[in-house]
């Protein structure tokens, strides 16, 4: 499967327009949860499969390699971190975490905090 690229066909844009290419790529399985995983800094491979949960090996390497090619994760000695594009992607990502804790509990009744 290859990374989807604006310009390009993708899921829900048959034009890949950059905003349906990005939510192509972040719609992949487990692709968020590498990335909100990532925003308390940098981490192992086996610490991030640890945060991950229940992620097989061969979707965190194939995951790892996508977001490594769109700049939005990069290799460090201590690890993988977020890039400075990452950074900038899960400053807009965070108010939508914020508002899924108020949606849950007002919707379903959920407090239970992870």
């Amino acid at each position: 499967m290859s990374i989807p690229c604006p310009g390009k066909p993708v899921r829900g844009s048959q034009s890949g327009v950059p905003i349906m290419a990005l939510f192509d790529l972040l719609g992949r399985n487990w692709a968020l949860g590498i990335i909100w995983n990532l925003q308390t800094g940098s981490s192992t491979f086996r610490e991030l499969q640890e945060r991950c949960e229940s992620i097989s090996p061969s979707i965190l390497n194939t995951r790892i390699k996508e977001l490594r090619e769109v700049d939005i994760i990069e290799r460090t000695n201590d690890g993988y971190q977020l890039t400075q594009r990452g950074e900038e992607l899960m400053e807009l990502l965070r108010p939508f975490g914020e508002w899924s804790w108020v949606w849950s509990k007002e919707v379903f009744n959920f407090t239970k905090h992870v």
